[in-house]
């Protein structure tokens, strides 16, 4: 079905494109780009799917995050997203392909806490996410928190509280 491939070896043209189609032009207004705000997404956990005839069907973009509690040290995180798939091509598994692919690249061996702004039954049911851990976090704009997730092997290590924003390391 899906060739999945390192989202670097595609022109940004054609991923702000799809970006486009996908969302909307005026994505950028969102609350999800003003978290990620200054950061470049990473290339060994974003992805691109590739359709039959090997044309941009859907992309996945992952980013340097942290959660900065009041009084603490920033805890690093990964923001997953935006996952877009080309609105005629939704609900065919190109999507979930993009996300297994993101979630199989995370190392085990030191896996930082995910987050993400999306639906928690289904990305709960899939890969573990969860609005359970985020009600104290806030983000720089207007969100709904049971579309905040996490997903975390040891959610005891996540702060209670705190601003999630760009981890500029």
């Amino acid at each position: 079905m899906a060739n999945i491939v390192p989202l670097d070896s595609i022109d940004s043209a054609l991923i702000e494109a799809l970006l486009d189609r996908a969302f909307e032009p005026e994505r950028h207004k969102r609350t999800a780009y003003k978290v990620r705000e200054g950061t470049d997404w990473l290339p060994a956990l974003s992805f691109a799917a590739l359709g039959d005839d090997d044309h941009l069907v859907g992309t996945i973009q992952c980013w340097p995050l942290a959660l900065t509690p009041p009084n603490g040290r920033a805890s690093p995180m990964i923001m997953v997203g935006p996952v877009a798939v080309l609105p005629e091509l939704q609900g065919q598994g190109y999507g979930k392909a993009l996300m297994s692919a993101t979630i199989a690249a995370i190392s085990p061996e030191a896996p930082l806490p995910q987050v993400m702004i999306g639906d928690a039954e289904y990305y709960g049911r899939f890969w573990g996410f969860s609005a359970e851990h985020t009600k104290g976090w806030k983000l720089p704009g207007p969100w709904d928190p049971a579309r905040l997730l996490v997903r975390c092997n040891n959610p005891s290590i996540l702060p209670d509280e705190g601003v999630l924003g760009p981890w500029l390391r």
